[in-house]
């Protein structure tokens, strides 16, 4: 009869917190946040404190990650409207009132300087998934246009900063909502091939484009400078080519198995820019090699993978929407780094998550993290 009244061990009152970490996505994120403190160690070896900084915000990351899984799904729909409308004030604010630095209105004083359009990676999402649950069963083509309405307003105030790398994460995880939500291929097809006419175009007459004194209309002279130089960054291979080709070079001196940990003579001779954030794989690529470029993109796409099918398997239309947006996230942040700093894609101010220093960035990917294991664990009490 004592029995009944005996107090449960700490395993037992802990263990339903834990039932929110989905075990393959956990292994996944702690397999790429081992790589990040791996390489940064060596980047970032006589740089300061980056080191123990990263390692920091990984931890900070790692406690809203395991906060947020235990928060139910549909209680995230509840953040989805006061979120976006915060993170929207926040940018007109920007827009007026901002801080500028390097030519950039970027961040807001608030006491502590703030990145609101960080804010847009994870409202953007939560905010169309909210829109399309709302009109499920009864979905009409002028949904979709609120929808766009949605997403291009904050992605044009971010443009305007301008922030080129932080609009199209905002673009990309808006429009995998759309996209999954069921807009039609014969909406999607015209501004596809548009594009791909576009690209065919600046290739074909970048001599002409990118003559001393050429203006293009709709872009940032930094943007067409960043465009032009990606075609041929030998026309200023001191100055804004640098980054791409000395990119090129780490990459490529690595070989089948590279130089080796804390070897990579490109680092550390400091021919790498932004070596611990934006082109930290040019720095990994240095010393792991082939061998350690694929070994890294295996564990990203087993992450994708994850999400995808925490998206699919999900109860929900939100949830699903939710999933698959964040998840395109993750494929965003490594897809243009990585082709950034391969000499495929212009230059452009995105990390390469869990590996880059930056602790907002970090942040933001806990959260997103956090959420898709809150879905897992949601569809996991459904089943039961």
């Amino acid at each position: 009869m004592a029995a009944v009244f005996d107090k449960p061990s700490l395993f037992k009152r802990t263990a339903p917190l834990f039932e929110g970490l989905d075990g393959p996505l956990a292994f996944a994120v702690f397999l790429l946040a081992c790589a990040g403190l791996l390489i940064m160690y060596s980047s970032g070896y006589d740089h300061g404190t980056r080191f123990v900084d990263h390692g920091r915000n990984m931890a900070i990351a790692g406690v809203i990650m395991f906060v947020v899984a235990q928060i139910p799904p549909q209680r995230l729909m509840a953040f989805a409207v006061p979120l976006y409308t915060v993170g929207l004030a926040l940018l007109v604010a920007v827009a007026i009132f901002g801080v500028t630095k390097k030519g950039a209105r970027r961040w807001l004083n608030v006491g502590v300087v703030i990145q609101p359009s960080e804010i847009l990676k994870i409202a953007m999402p939560l905010m169309l998934a909210w829109w399309f649950q709302k009109r499920e069963g009864q979905m009409r083509p002028l949904d979709f246009m609120v929808a766009g309405v949605l997403l291009f307003v904050p992605v044009g105030l971010i443009m305007r900063q301008p922030d080129l790398g932080t609009s199209l994460l905002v673009l990309a995880a808006g429009m995998a909502v759309i996209f999954f939500a069921g807009l039609s291929w014969k909406l999607i097809a015209p501004p596809v091939l548009l594009g791909l006419l576009g690209v065919f175009l600046v290739v074909w007459f970048e001599p002409q484009l990118c003559a001393d004194g050429m203006r293009w209309p709709v872009l940032h002279d930094y943007q067409q400078q960043r465009i032009c130089t990606l075609l041929d960054p030998s026309r200023d291979p001191l100055g804004k080519g640098f980054h791409i080709i000395q990119g090129m070079i780490a990459i490529g001196s690595g070989g089948v198995f590279g130089k080796g940990f804390m070897a990579g003579t490109q680092t550390h001779l400091e021919f790498i820019p932004e070596r611990t954030t934006d082109f930290i794989f040019a720095a990994f690529s240095e010393e792991f090699g082939l061998l350690g470029n694929l070994l890294l993109i295996a564990g990203f796409i087993f992450l994708i993978l994850r999400g995808l099918t925490i998206a699919m398997e999900a109860p929900t239309l939100f949830s699903r929407l939710l999933a698959g947006a964040l998840t395109m996230i993750f494929f965003t942040y490594a897809f243009v780094n990585m082709g950034m700093v391969s000499g495929i894609l212009p230059v452009v101010g995105v990390p390469l998550p869990f590996i880059s220093y930056g602790g907002t960035a970090m942040v933001t990917l806990g959260l997103a993290v956090g959420i898709l294991m809150a879905i897992a664990k949601g569809k996991r009490l459904v089943q039961s």
